[in-house]
């Protein structure tokens, strides 16, 4: 009989046990970031914080559907990244009504707060973008996934930028321009993972294998009469 690692079924296991590890981890990371900064944002008026917060609470809604879809089939993959893309452009579209809302109703945010959280997000991001980044090539599952710990690190470095601008400049204007270019890279991201997935569902699905139906042997005996 054919071992579990001549048929490649090992190694399948063994991937999707690594995938889980990573996902996990990823997703605590994410959850707790969240908490931190929508907090951080909401004390220091921040618009960049409070849409790097939303990235972390939409990361780890992803990192959870990636877990899900694990040892699914490619069409649930395509699902769960459909969802994904989805959620990226409701943030998207919720960070500029916020970056709006704070044109209309002017706050110098803490330049110093956001500084301080906004370094503790790269730091963690940096650390979830380590554990993803050799398994960005496995599937379309942890492509996608990856893509997002990407995005986070460009929406790290702006809140510093933005952090550094405005403590140098005392003005909200850094902070809303940070905030607003985090949102379109949340909606340029959105239609590319949702391009891909489309793509994928469109795809047809393959045909069941039909299996062999036992063929019926019929055996027909002599009869026999008898002698009188």
């Amino acid at each position: 009989m054919a071992s579990c690692c001549e048929d490649k079924g090992c190694e399948v296991t063994a991937l999707r046990e690594s995938h889980s590890r990573v996902l996990w981890a990823v997703l605590i990371i994410n959850a707790v970031m969240f908490v931190v900064e929508a907090y951080s944002g909401i004390v220091a008026h921040s618009t960049s914080l409070l849409a790097d917060s939303l990235d972390m609470l939409g990361d780890a809604i992803v990192y959870g559907f990636s877990l899900f879809v694990l040892a699914k089939s490619l069409r649930w993959q395509a699902v769960a990244a459909v969802i994904k893309g989805v959620f990226m452009l409701a943030f998207g579209v919720g960070v500029l009504l916020e970056a709006v809302y704070k044109v209309l109703n002017p706050v110098v945010p803490n330049a110093e707060l956001m500084g301080t959280i906004g370094a503790l997000a790269l730091f963690a991001n940096l650390v979830c973008f380590g554990m993803l980044y050799r398994h960005r090539s496995d599937n379309l599952n942890m492509s996608s996934t990856w893509l997002c710990s990407r995005n986070d690190l460009i929406a790290n470095v702006g809140v510093l930028i933005a952090a550094g601008a405005s403590y140098w400049l005392t003005s909200r204007w850094p902070d809303i321009a940070v905030g607003t270019l985090i949102a379109g890279l949340f909606l340029h991201s959105s239609v590319s993972v949702l391009k891909e997935a489309l793509e994928e569902l469109r795809q047809p699905s393959p045909a069941p294998v039909s299996q062999p139906q036992p063929v019926a042997i019929s055996v027909s005996m002599p009869i026999r009469q008898n002698k009188k």
